[in-house]
């Protein structure tokens, strides 16, 4: 069976004028999308800032101050936003100012890239969406990790108070187990002491207790 191929009919205005529209689309894609990240970005930074500045307003400041094991959950709720924060930073830089390179190199046969310069902008403008889009995800994820950290540095339990008790026999340092009838029960690094407080010489609380010599 032949088949035969004639001409259509001319193309007038209005034909040309989608393709014009969608190449001019693609033309101006880089700079919508750097655009956009340098808005995310400075967005982004006055929410983190205003964050911590909330976080510094009241509450508990010195994570040394929580008991066991809520200071190493603090510690690793912090170093995963630092982590977070950082990547996430580095990602909205990408997207909006492009790989730290002093000329773009066409990277040839490659995905989305043609080897043009649109071809190689269109390349580059999905490359820093995507940096974009990861880039603000891991900020919520940052954020939300600050916000479990303070939570817990606020309201987590705080170390039990610590007594030095100067008597004749020598000096006592531990947490107060119980009170009665003029003794002290202390829980000590080697174990309890009962001390007559009448027999105190001195009596004071301390942050933590000195290592015995």
């Amino acid at each position: 069976m032949n088949i035969q191929i004639t001409p259509g009919p001319p193309a007038v205005p209005a034909d040309r004028l989608p393709g014009r529209q969608g190449y001019q689309l693609v033309k101006e894609e880089l700079s919508r999308v750097r655009a956009a990240a340098l808005a995310w970005r400075n967005g982004v930074g006055a929410l983190l800032f205003g964050l911590i500045g909330f976080g510094l307003v009241k509450g508990r400041t010195d994570i040394g101050q929580l008991a066991a094991p809520y200071d190493a959950v603090v510690g690793a709720l912090l170093l995963a936003a630092l982590i977070t924060g950082t990547t996430a930073a580095l990602l909205l830089l990408r997207a909006a100012h492009g790989r730290p390179a002093s000329v773009a190199v066409r990277r040839l046969h490659l995905e989305h890239d043609t080897g043009s310069t649109i071809g190689t902008d269109h390349a580059e403008a999905l490359h820093a969406a995507r940096a974009l889009f990861w880039g603000l995800s891991l900020v919520l994820l940052c954020t939300g990790l600050l916000c479990a950290a303070v939570g817990v540095t606020w309201y987590g339990p705080a170390k039990a108070a610590r007594v030095e008790v100067v008597t004749p026999e020598g000096t006592h340092c531990g947490s107060v187990v119980r009170l009665a009838a003029g003794r002290l029960t202390l829980k000590t690094s080697g174990g309890e002491v009962v001390l007559d407080l009448r027999k105190a010489q001195g009596l004071r609380p301390v942050p933590s207790c000195a290592p015995p010599a």
